[in-house]
């Protein structure tokens, strides 16, 4: 019944951590908003800049696994190149020992259970108060549940003291395999746990108690940090190649650092003993300075494997594209994938979420542009082409498959933001969310336009009804202000609009509608004046969806003007 009871306590504080993580990650987040996505812009920069942008993402999320997640979702979307993506998972590692630092030196030096009831109820009252630190709020009230847990956790391990932990000691006086059988016990602690963070506290908890001594506790860390690639390996399923090759770096490149660690354990233990105050004894039990050893040898093994790496950033790359090639499939697909974990990887890190749909809606504006240009090009090919029965029927399979593919993005990507309002956003990023529903709207009726005036230009093609050059000398003024428009709302996706931004939109709109209302008076002069009716019917037919697709670009534009 003792073991029971001791197993009861131990899930239940363990629980409580966990959960006490979430809501201090989740506050975090959503008081970072904003801030936390320009920090994620430097993912574009150089490697050092990656591991830099790796380190303070998982610093403020408290979650290695979420921010790798994250990166093989941003690779699957070509938001970060392979290269790119190995700093920022670098930077990871070395990221999500803050949790054991802040556990090794606030958890066991001071009276936690006095800080964690406080820091609830401090955190509790700044949540349900409605003002703009309410954020903080729940991130204070985390960090009391995260320090109530880990009070649970200490409280429940000294009971293991007695002959019930006779089997742990005969372990842990094995030498070498001893060392092995940590790094396994740490490393399927982590698996099922799912969190390298809380695993790692509960290896100080126990080492803290003396359940098991230094050696051994320092290879369930390391242990602990192959478990961690889990979350990224299952990320990589169903995903595209560059996903694929994305989770395989995080699990070589801690497969690896925990190959080379195991064998020179005692030098690397001797390092931390080096940078460390105090001495803990290799086989010491009981020792109170052991948890911040082992709070710096998790910091020192990443920090030396990720400087390991640092130079052969690119060779590395080189070698999991060599195990992991392109496929026939992917390369011929025309279907559109927005390949994300369910609510999981959103629950974890929905403000990186909010990230990854900008990415991709501007890859649709992308689509919406490409067809612009496509179409309105056709309309000055279409008198000097020889063949055109053929000619048109090419263009408009092209652009039926554009407008077919920007169709499944809207759908797919108006679910994904959906997923993300189901979790807990900070509210700019709420703002964002309900702003990018509507440009994700509007750039597919964009494309639906597009392809409106691919039809006008395949009906005057099978009636014979081509504009003449005086006809495109009059449109393409009109023609050529849509596009500017439209290069300028692709250019400003992912900002907010400043005033004088806005000004210069209304300015387009303003400039298109006069053209507009004067072509429109040339069309109907024409007419009167005896010109060919359906020819110029065709003719205000295309104003009117010119006109269209700069209405779509001036919303989009307010959309912009209105981002957090």
């Amino acid at each position: 019944m003792a073991i029971v009871g001791m197993l009861i306590s131990v899930v239940g504080g363990l629980c409580l951590f966990l959960y006490g993580m979430q809501v201090m990650s989740e506050g975090i987040q959503r008081a970072a908003g904003n801030r936390m996505q320009k920090v994620l812009n430097f993912m574009t920069g150089n490697r050092f800049i990656g591991v830099m942008t790796g380190f303070a993402v998982t610093a403020i999320i408290q979650s290695s696994s979420a921010t790798t997640v994250m990166v093989v979702s941003f690779v699957n979307a070509g938001l970060l190149t392979l290269t790119q993506s190995i700093g920022v998972i670098m930077g990871a590692n070395i990221g999500t020992t803050v949790t054991a630092w802040i556990v090794s030196l606030v958890g066991f030096s001071l009276n936690i259970s006095a800080l964690a009831l406080p820091s609830i109820g401090l955190g509790f009252v700044m949540r349900i108060i409605k003002w703009k630190y309410k954020t903080i709020g729940e991130a204070i009230m985390g960090f009391g549940f995260l320090f109530l847990g880990l009070d649970f956790l200490t409280k429940a391990m000294p009971s293991l003291n007695g002959s019930e932990i006779g089997f742990i000691a005969g372990v842990s006086d094995l030498g070498f395999v001893s060392i092995l059988i940590g790094a396994g016990t740490g490393l399927v602690m982590t698996l099922i746990i799912h969190s390298s963070s809380a695993s790692t506290a509960i290896m100080l908890t126990m080492a803290f108690n003396g359940v098991v001594g230094y050696e051994m506790a320092a290879a369930m860390v390391l242990g602990a940090n192959i478990g961690t690639t889990i979350d990224a390996a299952l990320a990589g399923i169903g995903a595209r190649t560059a996903a694929k090759r994305a989770a395989l770096v995080h699990v070589l490149f801690n497969v690896i650092g925990v190959c080379w660690a195991i064998p020179l354990i005692k030098p690397l233990l001797a390092l931390v003993e080096l940078v460390t105050p105090g001495t803990v004894a290799a086989n010491s039990f009981h020792d109170p300075m052991i948890t911040t050893h082992l709070a710096m040898l998790h910091t020192v093994f990443n920090v030396v494997n990720t400087v390991i790496f640092f130079p052969f950033v690119k060779p590395f790359a080189s070698l999991v594209s060599f195990f992991i090639k392109d496929t026939d499939s992917e390369r011929k697909d025309e279907h559109y994938r927005l390949v994300y974990r369910g609510g999981g990887a959103i629950q974890d890190a929905p403000e990186l979420a909010v990230i990854q749909a900008g990415k991709e809606m501007r890859d649709m504006a992308a689509v919406a542009y490409s067809m612009y240009d496509r179409v309105s090009k056709a309309f000055y090919e279409a008198k000097d082409v020889e063949n055109r029965e053929a000619w048109i029927e090419k263009l408009m399979e092209q652009l039926s498959k554009q407008e077919a593919y920007a169709d499944e993005m809207r759908e797919q990507l108006t679910a994904f933001l959906i997923e993300c309002t189901r979790h807990q956003l900070g509210p700019g990023s709420e703002q964002n969310v309900s702003q990018l529903l509507r440009i994700v709207a509007d750039l597919e009726y964009i494309t639906d336009d597009c392809y409106s005036i691919a039809c006008i230009l395949e009906r005057s093609v099978k009636k014979d009804l081509i504009f003449k050059e005086k006809e495109m000398i009059l449109l393409s003024p009109y023609i050529a202000l849509v596009e500017e428009f439209l290069s300028f709302v692709r250019s400003h996706l992912g900002s907010r609009l400043h005033s004088d931004e806005a000004a210069q939109a209304e300015d387009f709109e303003d400039r298109i509608d006069r053209l507009r209302d004067k072509l429109r008076k040339r069309g109907r002069k024409r007419i009167e004046a005896g010109e060919d009716v359906k020819t110029e019917l065709l003719f205000i037919d295309l104003v009117r969806r010119l006109e269209n697709l700069g209405d779509y670009c001036y919303a989009i534009s307010h959309a912009l003007s209105h981002m957090a």
